[in-house]
């Protein structure tokens, strides 16, 4: 089994940060917002979006899939009462020649062996497409 362990802190009324192995991410934790860190459920998202692009990496080369470039945008539906996270969307964009069943392919591997992807799937919707990248 894996482990990860961080350390995370907020030292004044100005935020905080989160460091693991000499990288660190500022933390939007202020009630007013600060617009150069993220906020926790931004840190989620980008935890995802990190997962799923990890995933296109690591499936390619396994499925001799050859592409360019990828990206992927979220979007995440909050409740006020209780506080959570109801439904999570996503839209995988892959820059390749491949055919349309050779994306769909990744795609489904992309999301079958997705650590992130799996856990949050286990306690909110999440759903999504993959395209051709233009």
């Amino acid at each position: 089994m894996l482990e990860y362990t961080i350390e995370a802190s907020r030292p004044n009324g100005e935020g905080g940060a989160a460091v693991s192995h000499g990288a660190s991410v500022v933390l939007d934790t202020t009630l007013a917002g600060r617009p150069d860190a993220f906020n926790p459920v931004e840190l989620l998202l980008a935890a995802l979006a990190a997962c799923m692009l990890k995933g296109v990496e690591r499936s390619a080369p396994m499925i001799r899939f050859e592409f360019r470039s990828a990206s992927v945008k979220l979007h995440a539906v909050r409740q006020d009462a209780p506080p959570k996270l109801v439904s999570i969307d996503y839209e995988l964009a892959v820059d390749t020649d491949e055919p349309e069943r050779r994306l769909e392919l990744l795609h489904s591997n992309v999301i079958k062996y997705g650590t992130i992807s799996n856990t949050l799937a286990a306690a909110v919707p999440l759903t999504g497409t993959i395209r051709r990248a233009t």
